[in-house]
This record gives structure tokens, sequence and C-alpha cells, in this order.
């Protein structure tokens, strides 16, 4: 009977060792920390308010980090004449040499699209910009954003369809993140020297409050616990690290086609074909399959 009590305990602790490593959360006030504009800002249970006006912006971060996952959330973003504004929606650790990999969504101007604005920082690394028309109202309603990575792809989603990957050539020298754990960021905020029409339309302070809503934020994700995450969220061997399945290595074909539509049709930007920027001497990554 003692043998038994103590598999069962053992069993027990694994299991919830193996719960502790991921979790499902759609509570913005119990699992998020406000960074800045404290009463811009509304918080109950699975719905978040971000408020700007002249007086100040919002943010938000969650108060713990994760390395490998599926960071998700519902957002809706500022209606009408929002131009000069930022919606963010992105992960990141910290210091010079953070990792980061971003949603923005840049206002506009009435009657003209929003930009979804993607980016990633590997080792403080960035300048890797994409961006998109949207090929949908993103103000008239609540739209899917997730984040998903592991150690072989960083990949971001609009409503379940893939618009881009960054793989990892970390054997060839291209810095990747998979040694940080970042924490969720969500904010509101002004910056209108550049967001819209390169600075050239300013915000329009008359149309504030300008307000952003999300829903529904979930991080099916392997909690950072410092250096030890490293190998343990990348292992392939333990049981609730599911984004190392070879499934998640690789774009399906259904993916693939879905994704090349948009990007032939909605994709505005892609730093890899900016030879002017980069003066002929391009990323290394350019030249590398990424899907």
């Amino acid at each position: 009977m003692a043998h038994l009590r103590a598999q069962t305990l053992f069993v027990l602790v694994v299991g919830l060792a193996i719960l502790d490593r991921t979790f499902v959360v759609a509570n913005f006030d119990k699992n998020m920390i406000i960074t800045w504009g404290k009463h811009h800002i509304g918080m109950n249970g699975g719905n978040l308010r971000l408020v700007l006006d002249k007086s100040a912006g919002s943010a938000i971060r969650s108060k713990v980090a994760h390395l490998f996952g599926s960071v998700e959330m519902l957002i809706k973003l500022v209606p009408g004449n929002s131009a000069g504004t930022v919606a963010a929606y992105y992960l990141s650790s910290t210091g010079s040499a953070h990792d980061e990999i971003d949603f923005e969504f840049l206002g506009n101007a009435t009657g003209q699209p929003y930009t979804i604005h993607t980016n990633i920082f590997a080792q403080g690394k960035g300048n890797r910009e994409e961006q998109f028309r949207p090929w949908f109202n993103p103000t008239n309603g609540f739209h899917n954003y997730t984040i998903h990575w592991n150690p072989s792809e960083v990949v971001w989603f609009v409503d379940g369809t893939p618009i881009r990957v960054f793989r990892n050539y970390e054997k060839e020298g291209i810095a990747y993140p998979n040694k940080q754990g970042m924490k969720v960021f969500a904010s509101l905020w002004n910056a209108d020297d550049w967001a819209t029409q390169g600075g050239r339309v300013k915000t329009n302070w008359t149309q504030a409050p300008f307000v952003a809503e999300g829903r529904r934020y979930k991080a099916r994700a392997c909690l950072w616990q410092g250096p030890v995450s490293i190998k343990q969220c990348a292992d392939p061997t333990i049981k609730s690290n599911w984004w190392t399945s070879p499934s998640f290595s690789q774009l399906t074909r259904s993916q693939l086609a879905r994704m090349q539509k948009i990007r032939a049709g909605f994709m505005i930007y892609d730093y890899c074909k900016d030879t002017n920027r980069f003066k002929g001497v391009m990323p290394s990554e350019c030249s590398k399959r990424q899907f």
C-alpha cells in the first residue's frame, strides 16, 4: 500500500509539473499588470479596454514570461480617424540584446486602411519589418491575432491564416529568439511622428478618446523559469511541449496556399525586397527559405 501511495504521489507531482509548464488563461485583470496609463485602462475578466487621449496612452504586460508555444488575443482596433495612433500586441524580453515578436496596427485617416506591421528581434537585432493591408475591417469586430513560435519557426496568424514565417537558421549564424523568456504586452499610444504615411498625417485630438479593445487572451506556452527553460521548453520528449511536434515545424499545404494568397494580395512592404534600404547588402536570412 505504501508503494502504491508513493507511486500515486509521483504521478501527481509529475502531472502538476506538466500543468505548471503550459497554461491557458483568459483573464486580463488576474494575469496582466498595468505598466502605464492606469486611468486609461479597463480590465474585467476576459475583456480589455485601452484608451488614448492627449494626456496619456495605456499599456499592460503579462505577469509571467514564456519560451515557445502559442499566444493569442482577439482585438478590435480604434474606429474612425485613428491616424497617428498605434495599437501594439507583442512578445518581448528585456535588455539591449532582447528578443521580440511584434504585431503593431498603424492607424489611418478615415477612409484609409490600417497597416498590420510585423517585426522580429533576436538578440537585439530587428529591422525585419513586413507590412500588410487587412483584408477585412479590423474596427467593426474582433479578430484573432496569434503568435506561434517553437525551436523551428515563428509564425504570425490572423484569424487562423498564417501571414508570415521566420525560420531558425541559428546554425548558419542568424540569430533566433530561443534563449530568453518573453512577456506578453498590449498598448495603445501616440506615434504620429511615423505611424501614418511616415508621419505626414498627425493625430487629430478632437477625435479622442481613442479606444481599442481586447478579448480572450490565451497563452498555451512554456512557462519561463530561468535559464533551465532553454533546454526544458525545447525538449521534444516532454509530452506537454506540444509545439515541438514535427507537425508544427512546417506549415501544411493548405496553410501555405492561404498564406501565399494573402502575401500576394495584401502585402505592402517586405524588408527582404528593400535593396535601397540595405544598399544591396541584404540580411542573411533573405536568401534562405522561410516557408
